[in-house]
Formats: C-alpha cells, sequence, structure tokens
C-alpha cells in the first residue's frame, strides 16, 4: 500500500521558493531517508506533510487523506516529531503525555495505557514521574518520540532526531528508531549521510528545493559506482601510454602523474563502463610493466557532496536558507 503521495509540490514564502516541484511515495513499512543539507526544504516539505504548513501548489496525500482537504484525519496518521522538539520543561514526564494524549482526544483508559506503552518502549519507564526540565537532551527526544507514538500512528516523522546527541545518545535514537520502523512507516530527515544510511532502506537527496536523487541505498550506491575512477599504474612512455589509453572506447578522460618512472593515470569512463580489461590488454600488446589496475569507488558522502555542489551552482543569486 502506497501510504504517502507527494506531487508536484511547491511551497512559495513571498518571492522565496523553498520548495520547486518535488514528487515522491512512500510504501507502507518503508524506512525512507530525506537527506539534504541545512536550507534545502527538508523540513519545510516536511511541514506540508504534517498540515503545519499548506502547499502553494501540487497534492500531498497520507494514507489515501488529503493534507489540505482532510488535515484533521491526516493529523490523527501521523506522528511527528520536529527538529526544536518543543516541551514543557516544569511539567513532568507522565503530566506532559497525559496532557498531550487529551489533546488527541483519548480518553482517560487509553491514554494510560499508551503512556505506559510507549514509555516503556522509549525507554522512559523509570523517568515518568522526572520534570522533563531535569532530562538529558537524550532523554528529551525519547520524551518527544513517545508523544509523536501515543496514538499509535500509522506514520512516523522525525526531523534531525539526533541533532545536539553525543555519540552514545545518537546510537541509543538509532536503535529506537530501527525498533519503531518495525511498526510504522519512518520518514527521517537529516542533513548527517550516516544517519540515514544506519537506519534507512531508501533515500532521497534534496537539495536547493529539489530532489536531486531518489532510490533504494544499492540503486543510489550504483549511480556512485558510475561516477568511479579507475587507478591504473604503468611504465613506458608517458605521452603514448596517455594517448592509447585516451583511445579506449568508453575512456571519457585520462590524467597522469609521473614519478620514478611510473605513470600514475586517474581514468574516467562514459556511464560507469567498466575498461579494465581493455587497459590489461593494452598494456600486454605495447609491453608496459602493469603495476596497478583498481577501481576507486566513491562514496555516498562524496557523491551527496558532488550533487549539493552542483545544486549550488545554479542557485539564484540572492537565495538563502530557510528550511
Amino acid at each position: 500500500m502506497r501510504m504517502i503521495e507527494v506531487r508536484n509540490l511547491t511551497k512559495v514564502f513571498g518571492s522565496y521558493k523553498a520548495v520547486d516541484n518535488v514528487s515522491f511515495s512512500v510504501e507502507e513499512g518503508q524506512i525512507v531517508g530525506f537527506l539534504g543539507p541545512n536550507g534545502a526544504g527538508k523540513s519545510t516539505t516536511l511541514r506540508v506533510l504534517t498540515c503545519y504548513h499548506p502547499a502553494t501548489s501540487g497534492t500531498v496525500t497520507v494514507a489515501g487523506h488529503d493534507v489540505l482537504t482532510e488535515s484533521m484525519e491526516v493529523r490523527r496518521q501521523i506522528g511527528y516529531l520536529p527538529e526544536s522538539n518543543p516541551l514543557y520543561p516544569e511539567m513532568r514526564v507522565n503530566e506532559y503525555l497525559n496532557f498531550r494524549g487529551k489533546l488527541r482526544g483519548m480518553g482517560r483508559s487509553e491514554r494510560a495505557a499508551a503512556i505506559r506503552r510507549e514509555a516503556d518502549r522509549c525507554g522512559l519507564a523509570g523517568f515518568v514521574t522526572r520534570p522533563i526540565g531535569q532530562l538529558s537532551k537524550g532523554m528529551k527526544q525519547r520524551v518527544g518520540l513517545a508523544d509523536a507514538l501515543l496514538h499509535d500512528p500509522k506514520v512516523l516523522v522525525l526531523d534531525e532526531p539526533t541533532i545536539g546527541l553525543d555519540p552514545n545518545q545518537i546510537r541509543e535514537v538509532r536503535h529506537l528508531v530501527a525498533e519503531l520502523a518495525k511498526r510504522h512507516t519512518v520518514i527521517l530527515s537529516s542533513h548527517i549521510l550516516p544517519e540515514v544510511e544506519a537506519v534507512c532502506e531508501r533515500l532521497m537527496i534534496i537539495a536547493d528545493g529539489k530532489v536531486r536523487a531518489a532510490g533504494s541505498l544499492s540503486e543510489v550506491r550504483s549511480r556512485v559506482v558510475g561516477a568511479s575512477r579507475l587507478i591504473v599504474e604503468l611504465r613506458g612512455p608517458a605521452a603514448e601510454i596517455e594517448a592509447q589509453v585516451g583511445k579506449i572506447p568508453g575512456v571519457r578522460e585520462v590524467s597522469n602523474q609521473v614519478a620514478a618512472g611510473w605513470n600514475r593515470l586517474r581514468v574516467a569512463s562514459r556511464d560507469g563502463q567498466d575498461v579494465r580489461e581493455q587497459i590489461s590488454a593494452l598494456a600486454a600488446e605495447k609491453r608496459w610493466p602493469l603495476r596497478e589496475l583498481r577501481l576507486e569507488v566513491g562514496s555516498l558522502e562524496e557523491f551527496f557532496t558532488q550533487i549539493t555542489a552542483e545544486a549550488a551552482s545554479f542557485e539564484p543569486s540572492g537565495r538563502h536558507s530557510h528550511d
């Protein structure tokens, strides 16, 4: 079942286009990473999805309900942990969760059962009588998660859930999110690539208000492999080696550094073609000693940096951050 459907979503603030014709869908039970630099449009997209902002144009549905015309029903389907995670520090954890349950129209017994369930699931059972203001940042994030889960929503939207946490707290929240994904469809927004890689099945990279890449982690990785480079070390006449390797079908670009009589070539191919066999055959034919022939695969981090840099190069002058 398709749980979230976003079609041609655009959100404009005055003369600023924060989200520009974005389309994507999320199937039931998936964990989707929404990745992009600060100011890319991630949070704005999520605020439209969670009924905090109306779209300027386009459509968004959650569990078949339109966010504009059926916003109350959409809110029943979604649990939302915003980046700011607003809490009342003077309230105790159980008081706050009880208050939030009342706002959602939950009955007394339903609230009590939900608070027990989510306090246990989020690791808060020993903290329910503590004032929120006395909790660590990591525990406050857990309170926000428990709040988002009280009404057992179909969809869980997490906006930068580990921001400001220390490494141990980050690991704890990651583990918790992975557990939650067994029962909920999850969208996790972050500007930290390892965060998304650790828990997500699918990935969307957004920059400058547009989706720049989308697919499973393996599909996005295949685009990285497509941009890989060959490292070749040959002994022989530099000019001839560069010219002959450059003539191989599928080779797009060759650069060379000569050191101690060896030519160290970086070979970029077209459309991800693997030309190692042709280079090996050429070396054998020319009797050039071959010391290294290696595929240097770029990382997802390099790919992310590359496509966000490309987006920035087309950014209109005067564009400012508004996420």
